[in-house]
């Protein structure tokens, strides 16, 4: 347990995400205790020019005894400066600037207490490769770019480099995107088989709701109506199904689904249409059939891991040799841009295991590879059930990472698009890797936020961009499928109040 100390909470979530990364499940107090681990504590002045930080310990402390020789030179000259002073001088107007001071103090302070160099330093957002989009977009050079991650955020070499190559294949491939009167589509299907230990995704058993899902479509269909009036003039960039998992759904509802879909939207510029068909228990050649049939020119495959005893413990009812057999039988129908998703850092997996699956997985050869940090989200059943999962040994290493990208690389694949998650194993990075041409153009947008993108379904995001003032506001329909088929007028309401003028 960790305490969190402060006078003035204006800087609190900043420190906490910061804790977080080095301390990853960690609880946070806000109160001095006994059993503390250790404690920090800020304090600003009245006139909000000065910054006092310190770390505190309530028993016995233990700190690592670092080489300061090699230490890169920003993070040296911040250890030197902390021994001379835990004052930091800031101006509480610049919230910019003063947030990453005391972010760059306290990381060089949670370095010294346990020798842990993070990758990304002392970033903790979600999107990175936005740092580089925007000051690409303000004209600077890539040695610029390189520069200021690295003297404002701490971060390694090869973070920074991976974000500069991300994000100039991310604006060559959004070139021809409408952003000012485009939009993109997402539709949620929340039905799974079954739920994975390490899911919190808006999931339901598919076997609970088989003799329903017209309640739920007939609920979807009246939401899309008033999106498609409402957007109607604008362009249409790409279609997303996600969830759950899409093809849970019967073969005669994903042809009603597409066809209603079609018949209310212009397709004509749609640029991209994906289907999660991520469960291979979820697959038929049948359903396969109807998604090539309407025009779906993009799906994804999502074995997880290759390894058979992971798949059984995560709660996968699918076997390694079905999701080949899913994967070839996609082929056969037709797919040539099959995505294919995996997770590093999966109960009990070595780096032996991840190198096993990477085999397999070249030998498919899929399109693309998306790869996965495991993140332990809070309502998933690996954190709601820790007493059950507590001896299982959860590991992610920079060497299980350098492998999954070798892989990708010799398989032809390029990164082309980055995100990072809360509470990630290991405090690293989720990456898509692919083909030329082969990039998913929707997972960049919601990425970079840079279109608006409405959000149709239980338990779905709407994000309006208002690119004037580069900001963006969201709207979000509840969770529960029982509650969306009952409240969709309140949803069409919300996204009224969001997307009017």
């Amino acid at each position: 347990m960790i305490g969190i100390l402060l006078n003035d909470s204006a800087y609190e979530q900043d420190i906490r995400e910061l804790l977080m990364a080095f301390y990853p499940g960690q609880t946070f107090v806000h109160e001095m205790q006994d059993d503390l681990d250790f404690f920090v504590e800020g304090t600003v002045n009245e006139a909000h020019t000065e910054f006092t930080l310190n770390l505190g310990h309530t028993g016995s402390s233990s700190f690592h005894l670092l080489s300061m020789e090699e230490l890169e030179p920003g993070i040296k000259a911040e250890f030197e400066a902390a021994a001379e002073s835990s004052v930091l001088k800031v101006n509480y107007e610049n919230r910019f600037e003063t947030k990453n001071q005391i972010k760059r103090r306290l990381y060089v302070l949670l370095l010294q207490q346990t020798g842990k160099l993070l990758p990304w330093g002392t970033l903790t957002g979600i999107r990175p490769t936005k740092i580089a989009m925007t000051k690409f977009a303000e004209g600077e050079t890539a040695e610029q770019i390189f520069r200021h991650m690295k003297d404002t955020y701490f971060t390694s070499n090869e973070k920074i480099n991976l974000s500069i190559e991300i994000a100039q294949r991310e604006r060559q491939l959004l070139s021809t995107i409408d952003y000012r009167h485009g939009y993109s589509l997402y539709v949620g299907i929340p039905f799974c088989p079954t739920t994975c230990l390490y899911c919190s995704f808006t999931s339901y058993p598919i076997g609970k709701w088989k003799d329903r899902t017209h309640e739920y479509l007939d609920a979807l269909f009246k939401e899309l109506d008033y999106v498609a009036e409402k957007k109607k003039g604008c362009t249409l960039d790409t279609v997303y199904f996600g969830g759950g998992t899409p093809t849970s759904l019967s073969p005669e509802d994903l042809d009603k689904l597409i066809t209603k879909l079609k018949a209310t939207f212009d397709f004509s510029t749609v640029q991209e249409f994906t289907v999660e068909a991520g469960r291979p228990d979820s697959i038929t050649r049948e359903k396969l059939e109807v998604l090539k049939k309407h025009g779906v020119d993009r799906i994804s495959i999502n074995p997880q891991t290759m390894k058979q005893d992971t798949l059984r413990l995560i709660g996968r009812r699918h076997t390694v040799e079905d999701v080949v057999d899913r994967f070839k039988l996609a082929r056969e129908v037709g797919f040539d841009n099959i995505n294919m998703d995996l997770i590093i850092g999966l109960p009990e997996e070595t780096l032996e295991d991840v190198q096993a699956t990477m085999e397999a997985v070249k030998a498919l050869a899929p399109d693309s590879v998306t790869v996965h940090s495991l993140a332990i989200k809070r309502a998933a059943r690996l954190n709601t059930m820790k007493e059950v999962y507590k001896d299982l040994k959860i590991e992610n290493t920079q060497e299980m990472i350098d492998l999954t990208a070798r892989y990708a690389r010799e398989m032809g694949l390029e990164p082309y698009y980055l995100y990072r998650q809360k509470n990630m194993a290991g405090n690293f990075e989720n990456v898509g890797y692919a083909a030329p041409g082969k990039a998913c153009i929707y997972n960049v947008l919601i990425m970079e936020e840079q279109q608006t993108i409405i959000g149709c379904g239980a338990g779905t995001t709407t994000k309006r961009l208002f690119a004037e003032e580069n900001r963006i506001e969201r709207c979000e329909n509840v969770k529960d499928v029982e509650q969306y088929i009952s409240r969709v007028d309140e949803m069409i309401e919300r996204k009224e109040k969001l997307l009017s003028d």
